[in-house]
């Protein structure tokens, strides 16, 4: 007779409330794995995983990102499974469409069933780890998902912000297959131009530009603030990566081993293409031409469920594809737009997990050759001294006569993709003379100052990005200095320059020219210009200065973006506050002004108020959606949004019921990293590790993050040992 142990009732006794089918075998299984991890918490929260296998490791950090936001680990699926609309209503339906449109169940069940062993094992540690969670955890009460599959992490496989299919527009999807086909050609890159920038920063400082004579390393995503955690995943298979997991993955998405660290920032490297599919229709079937000939339209029927109330409805569509791609929107009645993009979602779970066991330079360069980065460049250091740049990794290669910013034409056969460019032929940079690397979402042309690559020996796809205001401040920054330390490094990542402001004060300054009684009319005026005049452009939580300026400029902005035609393409932050300052008049300059002042003498009694009084961080609630409140308590904030070129980056905004303005995106995990015999690293997080208020870590690291402080990592066992808070296996009480 077979004997259950007290713990493994309890485990039956989980499952059973959850209404899950957990099977006997299935409890005992994972029972039996988690004897293999071990989990220690250190005293800021940060979760240290020992497992004897890499699958162990998986499987003890999925059971820790559960215990610390099992939300986010579910919401996250809901969106990379498309199966939002059954938890948030119809609303949610383009959302899931996308997603269908891109991949769906079926064939990451089908690549599933093909993942090579050695990965497989990992899926199904992923599977197992959420599963034995939620079992051991009967008060946690999922949304949706009450059994998470081995198959799932196969439709969230990149870890960037929003993945591949991020960049179809939504609307104009839903424009499309609501059959309000007039209209589904929309320009909504438009109205993103007011929404706050995210993406991150990279800076690699070679050894003959340290202290130590070892390569550093910043690691400085923007993201929306807990969007990933902190971690370290140890095995005795070799694994041992310290890093940035976003919730529900299991590899460390930005972070470092032993041998070298890597850096994602988000890339405009042109690794997707759209279509223009001519099409006809005969019998009530459609066709598009190619080639001179015509082609069948694929078409499959879906039925989506979605919430209403308490009831799941379901609508039905029929989807559209040609060979290349799904049909994401119109032109005209007879041009419908496919999107060509990566869809290897194997490859790219395969790459995003064996870069964290990479060796150095060659060994990560060997995994980049599976291609299967779509959206991110990588910032790289080594404890052999190189660093190294790749700007984004999946290149198409491409007929150059095309334009390829815009739609091509589908019907011509010279418009298909010509197979892929190599990793040695990406824009890259190799231990540049410079001494330095950065990218901040900017152009790799300017990535290591005066050694970095010349735009004109690649193709113009290849890096369409555009410089910005923090990476002319990265060149500046990293450029001024001939010696780093960790110290320094930490000053550059939170050098307070504001560089949109030398470009953007000095016309109001100009057009300030009043007559005495001018002056002695509007004497606001005159001491605000005054204030603007004397300003070194720096952040500081007392700066007036700053406020003034800042506030200014949303004005001036805002006026000139309606001015804006229509059919001019997005233009880049530089770009578009060049056309702000040329297309208004001195007199409208001034009127912001005013208007700026008006503005904050009603929200805060005064227009004299110190940036750090209006920009604050706040944690109440810990929930996917914060909520904010100008009574409770909150922290100064110096830095701001990185639209002004402020390096660390913070975007805040006011809510309803606010004055002030509450930070939701911008700096999340940063870390600096030394690479000598022996790693030396520091890192903070926004807030804490805990997504419950009232727990110890929930805003632990908060001061901390505020003023630009970090903790020290503790990445060795004796170190995690010496300053553990708790040390547990999966399951225990």
């Amino acid at each position: 007779m077979l004997k259950f142990s007290l713990s493994l009732l309890l485990v039956f006794a989980g499952a059973a409330a959850h209404g899950q089918a957990f099977k006997p075998t299935e409890l005992a299984a994972w029972k039996q794995q988690a004897q293999q991890v071990s989990i220690t918490r250190d005293t800021y929260g940060v979760p240290h995983i020992y497992g004897k296998t890499d699958a162990d490791a998986v499987f003890g950090l999925l059971y820790t990102q559960c215990e610390d936001d099992f939300d986010r680990v579910e919401m996250n699926y809901l969106d990379a499974i498309g199966r939002l609309a059954e938890v948030e209503g119809e609303a949610a339906l383009a959302h899931d469409l996308r997603a269908r449109l891109f991949m769906d169940s079926s064939q990451a069940i089908t690549i599933y069933k093909k993942t090579p062993p050695e990965m497989k094992k990992l899926l199904d540690a992923f599977a197992a780890g959420t599963n034995y969670y939620l079992a051991t955890h009967p008060t946690v009460k999922p949304r949706l998902l009450r059994r998470f599959q081995p198959w799932m992490p196969l439709m969230f496989s990149e870890g960037s912000i929003g993945g591949n299919i991020s960049v179809v527009s939504i609307e104009r999807l839903k424009a499309f297959y609501s059959q309000k086909k007039s209209s589904s050609w929309l320009n909504t890159d438009f109205e993103k131009r007011e929404r706050e920038p995210v993406g991150s920063n990279g800076f690699a400082i070679a050894p003959g530009k340290t202290a130590s004579g070892n390569a550093l390393l910043l690691i400085n995503p923007h993201t929306s603030f807990y969007f990933r955690s902190e971690v370290q995943m140890v095995s005795q298979q070799g694994l041992n990566a310290y890093g940035a997991v976003t919730w529900g993955q299991f590899f460390v998405y930005q972070g470092f081993n032993e041998n070298c660290g890597w850096m994602h920032t988000s890339s405009q490297a042109d690794s997707m293409d759209e279509y223009l599919e001519t099409i006809e229709k005969k019998d009530g079937k459609f066709f598009y031409k190619y080639g001179g000939k015509l082609r069948p339209v694929k078409t499959e029927k879906v039925s989506l469920p979605y919430r209403d109330g308490s009831k799941i409805l379901r609508r039905a569509y029929t989807l559209y594809r040609t060979h290349h791609g799904p049909i994401v929107g119109q032109k005209s009645e007879n041009e419908w737009v496919a999107v060509r993009m990566m869809n290897e979602p194997l490859a790219a779970l395969q790459q995003s997990y064996l870069r964290t066991k990479a060796t150095g330079y060659a060994s990560f360069q060997e995994v980049m050759k599976l291609n299967g980065n779509a959206s991110n460049n990588t910032v790289f250091a080594d404890s052999k001294g190189s660093i190294a740049y790749w700007h984004g990794n999946f290149m198409p290669k491409r007929d150059a006569k095309f334009d390829w910013s815009q739609p091509v034409d589908g019907s011509n056969p010279a418009t298909e993709w010509k197979g892929f460019h190599g990793v040695s032929e990406l824009v890259q940079v190799h231990n540049p003379a410079s001494g330095f690397i950065q990218n901040c979402n900017s152009t790799p042309f300017t990535a290591a100052g005066a050694s970095s690559p010349v735009a004109a020996k690649f193709p113009s796809y290849m890096a369409p990005d555009a410089e910005n205001y923090r990476g002319l401040n990265a060149v500046r920054v990293l450029s001024a200095k001939s010696v780093f330390t960790l110290d320094t490094l930490v000053a550059a990542a939170n050098d307070p320059h504001l560089t949109a402001f030398d470009d953007m004060l000095p016309p109001l300054l100009t057009a300030y020219q009043p007559t005495s009684a001018e002056r002695a009319a509007a004497p606001a005026t005159a001491e605000a210009i005054e204030i603007l005049r004397a300003w070194n452009h720096n952040y500081s939580q007392t700066s007036v200065a700053q406020t003034v300026a800042i506030y200014w400029a949303e004005r001036l902005l805002a006026k000139a973006r309606a001015r804006v035609p229509a059919a001019q393409p997005q233009q880049d932050y530089i770009s578009f506050t060049k056309f702000a300052l040329a297309n208004t008049s001195p007199q409208e300059k001034l009127a912001a002004l005013a208007e700026a002042q008006d503005d904050l003498t009603r929200a805060f009694g005064t227009w004299k108020t110190p940036w750090g009084d209006i920009n604050r961080f706040q944690r109440l609630t810990g929930n996917i959606q914060e909520t904010y409140d100008d009574q409770k308590p909150s922290l100064p904030v110096a830095f701001t949004s990185s639209s002004w070129g402020s390096l660390a980056a913070f975007g805040a905004r006011a809510y309803p019921g606010t004055k002030k303005r509450y930070g939701t995106v911008g700096n999340s995990f940063v870390a600096v990293v030394e690479f000598g015999p022996r790693i030396k690293a520091r890192s903070v997080v926004t807030g804490g590790q805990s997504s419950r208020p009232g727990t110890p870590h929930f805003t632990d690291q908060a001061a901390l993050y505020t003023n630009g402080g970090f903790k020290e990592v503790r990445f060795y066992p004796e170190d995690v040992k010496a300053n553990a808070e708790k040390t547990y296996r999966p399951g225990q009480p």
